[in-house]
């Protein structure tokens, strides 16, 4: 198996579930990488602490900005002269634009939102969740080259310490590659790690009874030094911002501890969490859902037990 990862990037940063996803097909055989942008040539060394064996780096203006269409050329191009049979991605707002754009401009076949890939023989078999995530399916390709989709959270980078080699690439652009142009971007202000890459993330669900009550979650996420989440049914109430939903239709999330604060534990929402390695839940309702699920089940109010589990973490911080 011959494969590509295309590592995406942000002012000069590796996507972590990027690195995840080189490691993951690193683990299987022989993986190379490309990284593009303007001023990332010094992200070659990481990628090859990763895994990857050699690393493509595309340095130029025109893939500065987060638009697709460039980069579908240049990953096609790429592809189509070093005859890689594979190309994985991690899935993000903009992989999953480039990797379809990539199928259709090679007529290749593309699997999505998987959570691992194997081998059997010569054939590359990927896992993918299936009826709410109640099955694991397995999927694959009937040609070359395959492009693979790797669901958020479902590979944990592994840093092996490398020495890529390092290759300069390049792609003459079309003009309808260079259409688009990106005017401004904003950025969310918000402290702490992102919620995709969050060691620890503090759910918020309508047991928190209003929108002041994320105050709470705020709290205890601040002095663990992790993230906040929301369920589906808060931010549609506008208790809490969009871009902070785990769920089916939300974020997917696979942080070390999740504790979910009056959160009742439906399907939906578990969709979205239930790759956390443990699972802490607290509601008044010692009947709602999430106890079947989760590693640790507080019975109580939210309003009593998340001050006293911040109290508790700042005092063992500060040595009390």
């Amino acid at each position: 198996m011959k494969t590509l990862v295309f590592l995406e990037q942000h002012e000069g940063a590796l996507q972590r579930d990027a690195l995840g996803v080189l490691g993951l097909t690193a683990g299987l055989g022989e993986a190379d990488a490309l990284v593009a942008g303007a001023g990332i040539r010094n992200l070659a060394t990481e990628a090859g602490a990763h895994g990857a064996a050699a690393v493509l780096v595309a340095e130029d203006e025109a893939y500065a900005a987060p638009l697709a269409q460039p980069l579908v050329e240049l990953l096609a191009r790429v592809v189509e002269e070093r005859g890689y049979d594979t190309v994985a991605l991690a899935n993000t707002v903009l992989s999953a634009d480039v990797a379809a754009g990539l199928a259709a401009r090679l007529e290749a076949g593309l699997n999505w939102d998987l959570t691992g890939l194997r081998l059997e023989g010569d054939e590359l078999v990927g896992e993918r969740p299936a009826l709410q995530d109640a099955v694991l399916v397995e999927v694959g390709w009937v040609g070359t080259p395959r492009i693979a989709l790797l669901r958020t959270g479902s590979c944990e980078p592994q840093r092996t310490g490398g020495e890529p080699q390092v290759e300069d690439v390049s792609a003459e652009l079309p003009e309808h590659a260079q259409a688009a142009r990106m005017v401004e971007q904003a950025h969310a202000q918000a402290e702490g790690p992102k919620l995709e890459e969050a060691d620890v993330i503090v759910a918020g669900g309508r047991g928190l009874g209003a929108a002041e009550g994320f105050e709470l979650c705020e709290q205890l996420a601040e002095a663990l030094g992790g993230a906040v989440a929301a369920t589906r049914a808060v931010v549609d109430a506008g208790w809490y911002a969009y871009s902070a939903q785990v769920g089916q239709t939300g974020k997917v999330v696979a942080p070390k501890l999740y504790i979910a604060a009056g959160i009742s534990g439906a399907i939906q929402h578990k969709v979205g969490m239930q790759g956390s390695q443990t699972i802490v839940a607290i509601n008044k309702d010692r009947h709602a859902p999430i106890f079947e699920f989760c590693d640790l089940g507080i019975v109580g109010d939210v309003h009593e037990v998340l001050p006293r589990l911040t109290e508790l973490v700042r005092a063992r911080r500060n040595g009390g």
